[in-house]
């Protein structure tokens, strides 16, 4: 049966051979080398699942009285947990939903107790390879049910990131973008329309960045059941890392996590606007400066600005008839929702787009685009490693996340930066 490194050796080198082919122009090679990629991804995934379900069926009835396993078993690596199918219900054989995992993955994480070798062993199918590790750090599978309501509350926890696309391809591959419109002639009596070649010269790939979120053990400590454990871990991993990819998406600055739309050097230089403080709170200045830099095509995008800038300069604003272009309306919930010059508007904490009156000169005080132009690339994954924090000398739980995220078509983002007061000559 392949290794994984035998896997990964053979795809790369039929990658390297179809990108050959495409630029030797020789498209009879490239789809070959297409296919059998296909084949290979489906032939391991196969056997994977195969090794996947054997270990289930071999875990599912064990006894807890089990011989002492092997070293691999008794160091493994700090694990992830692959959701498939998250949402439905937890199945039978899901070795990390049984009591006994899920008290000593608490007891883990709130106290450092080492989780025992079986239900270890349990677990480790769950990474379809077997693990081991030369450190010292304890790791352990996140049992579904946390992972699954992790990722439930990511999705709805930061309005912005809930409106991001997200994707799960693989990392490292090339995806192109299509940035040619063809264009219609009329045909002349001396000259026929030109040739048009389509092709895909902007592409775009997702690289592997690692989210951790550390999580002190003196606040988990005092946690007595695994349903107070499960209330307090989940809200306070949610809310780190979905903070911390709202950051990104907005500023992130591409090198070790999301490259952020205020960043992407791709977004057309004019593109980007300055409105001074006598501007900020004029219709007139934000329809000739920003409104009408939208592209029609994409138009259906929507402001993303801090709090106070739209309390303090946008809701309220009128045109030159007296007619509002801000306004907050109010749903039967009580709830509000922002609109401006007939977009939807998106607050944000000050730490992610800074509000105008803090602001310094120059700096992204809104940002317009569509959030379906920007994406997430992730596997879903999650672990919890236990570590130790050497400048304070205290004992912190890990919780990792693999995931990357870009701007995919550039051409519709506004970015609106401060300005200052323009001087008047002779004053």
């Amino acid at each position: 049966m392949m290794t994984k490194e035998q896997y990964n050796a053979q795809r790369t080198k039929l990658l390297n051979d179809m990108r050959a082919a495409i630029d030797a122009g020789d498209i009879e090679t490239s789809n070959r080398c297409r296919d059998e990629i296909n084949q290979l991804d489906a032939d391991y995934e196969a056997a994977a699942q195969a090794r996947a379900n054997l270990a289930a069926l071999e875990n599912g009835n064990r006894s807890y009285n089990l011989p002492d396993v092997t070293p691999a078993q008794t160091n493994a690596a700090p694990q992830m947990v692959t959701i498939n199918n998250f949402g439905g219900q937890t199945a039978h054989t899901d070795p990390s939903e049984t009591n006994e995992y899920r008290t000593a993955f608490m007891n883990f994480v709130c106290r450092g107790t080492e989780i025992p070798a079986d239900l270890r062993a349990s677990v480790a199918p769950m990474l379809n390879v077997a693990a081991t590790t030369t450190t010292t750090d304890a790791g352990a599978v996140i049992p579904t049910t946390i992972t699954r309501e992790i990722i439930r509350e990511m999705k709805s926890y930061g309005n912005l990131y809930a409106k991001i696309r997200k994707l799960n391809v693989q990392g490292g591959v090339e995806f192109p973008i299509l940035t040619l419109k063809p264009t219609a002639n009329w045909i002349g009596e001396s000259k026929s329309s030109d040739d048009q070649k389509l092709t895909a010269n902007t592409k775009v790939s997702f690289s592997y960045y690692g989210l951790e979120c550390k999580i002190a053990q003196t606040l988990l400590a005092s946690v007595v059941t695994f349903d107070e454990f499960q209330q307090m871990f989940v809200p306070l991993a949610v809310e780190a890392i979905v903070a911390a990819k709202e950051k990104a998406i907005i500023s992130g600055t591409g090198s070790g996590q999301f490259r952020g739309i205020t960043k992407d050097s791709r977004v057309p230089t004019k593109n980007v606007v300055v409105l001074s403080p006598d501007e900020i709170g004029d219709y007139s200045a934000w329809h000739k400066k920003v409104i009408a830099k939208i592209p029609k095509a994409y138009r259906k995008g929507e402001f993303v600005m801090a709090q106070g800038t739209f309390d303090g300069y946008i809701d309220g604003m009128v045109d030159k008839n007296g007619q509002p272009i801000g306004r907050v309306n109010y749903g039967i919930d009580g709830g509000e929702t922002y609109r401006f010059c007939g977009k939807p508007v998106e607050t944000v904490e000050d730490d992610i787009i800074a509000n105008f009156d803090a602001a310094a000169k120059d700096d992204v005080i809104a940002v317009y685009f569509n959030p379906s132009d920007y994406a997430e690339n992730s596997n879903g994954q999650f672990a919890a490693v236990k570590w130790m924090d050497h400048d304070d000398n205290t004992v912190k739980t890990k919780v990792l996340h693999i995931c990357d995220g870009k701007l995919l078509d550039p051409n519709g983002v506004i970015i609106i930066k401060k300005g200052e007061t323009e001087k008047v000559v002779g004053s």
